[in-house]
């Protein structure tokens, strides 16, 4: 993982999704989502939904938008019945993809995501065949924008949580724990007064792949059209996005 920041690509892909109002929600949405099938929908003891409601509320998400959402999570939303599917396979210049879906009508959705995959330059796969690239992970950001932080003081704050990991970059703080150790690191940073940009337990490339400016612009184009989906609720990849 060293030298590679993840969370230089998710800025990339929020901006990017940012300039476009709907995606806002979108994103907002997934996170959510995420959050309360990770750790239930109680915000008082779920702190990775909690963050991620207060988020969507500084945006402007109607609450009934974010009640949806959990109760998608949860299988609580009457009259809906959802199911979660995982898709595998390559992107322009064989960078891995991983695609999380949550769908009332697994046809349309298999179709939607087939459609994306071919028309840009890439191909779905089989279950498993791009899976083992990657690593489940807690994966926790602190913001160093103005650089008070002290990084000695952090490391020995996170470690003594139980990460496994931290990487420091210009304006953030990475960390990496094991799934199982993530909600504990997480309301450790928290108490201890760090304020957290982003957390999710999530999947971490082993490798990253580097494309060309054209290829990448294909596979940019592919997550685009991914995103599109209301059905798409996460998308994995490896793809080492330029400055």
């Amino acid at each position: 993982m060293a030298g590679h920041s993840k969370w230089k690509n998710i800025q990339k892909r929020k901006n990017a999704q940012d300039a476009k109002k709907g995606k806002i929600f979108m994103r907002h949405a997934k996170d959510i989502y995420i959050a309360a099938k990770q750790g239930g929908s109680d915000l008082d003891t779920n702190a990775g939904l909690r963050m991620a409601v207060e988020k969507a509320k500084a945006d402007n998400m109607p609450n009934d938008n974010i009640e949806r959402n959990i109760k998608k999570a949860t299988g609580t939303l009457d009259g809906a019945n959802y199911e979660e599917i995982t898709y595998e396979g390559y992107g322009p210049g064989g960078v891995a993809v991983i695609v999380h879906v949550l769908t009332d009508n697994k046809n349309r959705t298999a179709a939607e995501v087939r459609h994306a995959f071919k028309k840009n330059g890439g191909n779905l796969g089989e279950s498993g065949s791009v899976a083992f690239m990657f690593d489940r992970k807690g994966y926790i950001v602190i913001s160093n924008t103005d650089g008070s932080i002290e990084e000695d003081e952090l490391t020995l704050a996170v470690l003594e949580a139980g990460a496994e990991d931290i990487e420091s970059h210009e304006d953030a703080f990475e960390i990496y724990t094991t799934p199982d150790e993530y909600q504990e690191v997480v309301d450790h940073l928290m108490q201890n007064g760090y304020e957290i940009a982003d957390s999710e337990v999530t999947l971490i490339p082993q490798n990253y792949n580097k494309l060309s400016t054209k290829d990448e612009e294909k596979m940019m184009t592919l997550l685009d059209t991914l995103e599109e989906s209301e059905d798409v609720q996460d998308i994995h990849h490896n793809l080492e996005t330029s400055d």
